[in-house]
């Protein structure tokens, strides 16, 4: 995608973290600003409740067009969070004039190739944690039949967002007190200055997205979601 591209044309939905990376850091004019984990958080928490793509890059924009017309900037936009409420607002007008037509499906922006490399890789990562064995035999008999499951990748993200369902209840049952601790505090921390600005039910998702992510770090789990597929 070009600068000079509208940015909602040409989107592919399984480019969705990368996507709303790279069109927040032109927004804000600055590509080497890294995204913290609250704002992964977030953009995790907008795709699992189905906020179109477009709704989010269109969130984005008109949040910035907004704070670059005030009159005094104190500080610069440091997170994604700002965007929160633009997006959601975008979110809410798209589906105000929703199409019932299909949407015409784009191809996946990788190959079976990559996809079984996918596979063995985070099955290779699991199988020598103990508890996770039987998640990586899982992942092994997905990657032997790769080919077939390329053919119905939505079917695949669902049998393998299981899999995450089932790694995340093994980790946190693992979990000690102060690991949970430490989350918390930290979520606290990065969430306070957006308290005021998101729903309850925002915050709600937010926080498990946000508690959720730091698990899987903190268990040194790796992601098997396709969206995390580079």
């Amino acid at each position: 995608m070009t600068a000079n591209d509208e940015p909602w044309h040409g989107l592919n939905y399984f480019n969705y973290f990368t996507e709303v990376e790279e069109h927040f850091q032109r927004a804000r004019g600055t590509g080497l600003f890294l995204l913290s984990p609250l704002d992964w958080a977030l953009i995790e928490t907008w795709k699992s409740a189905g906020v179109p793509l477009e709704a989010v890059l269109r969130g984005i924009d008109a949040a910035f067009e907004k704070w670059r017309s005030r009159r005094q900037r104190t500080q610069a936009v440091n997170s994604l969070a700002y965007c929160a409420q633009a997006v959601m607002r975008e979110a809410e007008a798209m589906a105000g004039v929703a199409s019932a037509a299909p949407r015409p499906e784009a191809a996946p922006p990788f190959s079976l190739e990559d996809l079984q490399h996918h596979l063995l890789t985070v099955a290779g990562k699991l199988a020598p944690l103990p508890g996770f064995e039987e998640i990586a035999a899982s992942l092994h008999r997905l990657h032997a039949t790769a080919a077939d499951e390329f053919a119905d990748l939505e079917q695949l993200e669902q049998r393998l967002t299981a899999l995450e369902q089932k790694m995340a209840a093994i980790a946190r049952a693992g979990q000690t007190e102060d690991q949970l601790f430490l989350a918390r505090r930290d979520l606290d921390t990065q969430l306070k200055p957006y308290r005021g600005k998101m729903t309850a039910p925002q915050l709600d998702m937010l926080e498990r997205q946000f508690l959720e992510r730091r698990l899987f770090e903190d268990a040194g789990l790796p992601r098997l979601s396709l969206f995390y597929l580079r």
